[in-house]
């Protein structure tokens, strides 16, 4: 009964004669109206506020999820090959020794320098010069060259190249320079070959 009386007075009510700046002598039934109004308008922001954080907090703990989930299976995969990862860490370091052997120090350049002398006389090859040059230190390595000039037959330079690039210690070869002798019978040879130490042996 009271819901249709209100109903009534609210049809009976001129809205366009409610004053704006004295809501207090608006009727009764008005003001719970616009108190419902606002109390629903407030709620509504609040709660859209509320959701839209809460929205982006997902969105959050969303992507970190998928972050901390990718971390975990990459560690339960480094994990579970871990046994494998420390065998292959062994031979990576057993490798790295062998290599660091085939490195020559400082009092095995003049052994090398007889090896590359032994592997020309054993071509037939005639030793016009070895020569040392200055070393050239890089991040990690300490280069040395030695420049070699050798005549002979082309057959003979060719298995003395390989035998050099073959022997027990590390050799590149680099800087060819091949011409005929003035009888031409014979070939001179110009080479560098480099050998390296590694640098914590130099320190």
């Amino acid at each position: 009964m009271a819901l249709q009386d209100s109903l009534e007075q609210l049809q009976s009510i001129d809205f366009n004669n409610l004053d704006v700046n004295n809501i207090g002598s608006w009727p009764g039934v008005v003001k719970v109206l616009l108190l419902v109004v606002l109390f629903a308008l407030v709620l509504g922001v609040g709660y859209y506020w509320s959701i839209t954080d809460k929205q982006k907090q997902l969105e959050i703990s969303a992507s970190q999820e998928l972050d901390l989930r990718k971390e975990y299976e990459d560690k339960a995969a480094q994990a579970a090959n871990l046994e494998a990862l420390r065998q292959q860490k062994q031979e990576m370091e057993a490798a790295f020794g062998a290599l660091l052997r085939q490195l020559p120090s400082d009092t095995e350049v003049p052994g090398l320098i007889e090896d590359i002398t032994r592997t020309a006389l054993d071509n037939e090859l005639t030793i016009e010069s070895i020569d040392l040059q200055p070393e050239a230190q890089t991040e990690f390595y300490i280069e040395l060259p030695i420049n070699i000039v050798v005549e002979g037959g082309y057959h003979k330079i060719g298995s003395f190249v390989s035998g050099v690039a073959n022997l027990s210690r590390i050799v590149t070869l680099h800087d060819f320079k091949i011409k005929p002798t003035k009888s031409n019978l014979l070939l001179r040879m110009e080479i560098t070959a480099k050998t390296y130490r590694y640098l914590e042996e130099a320190s």
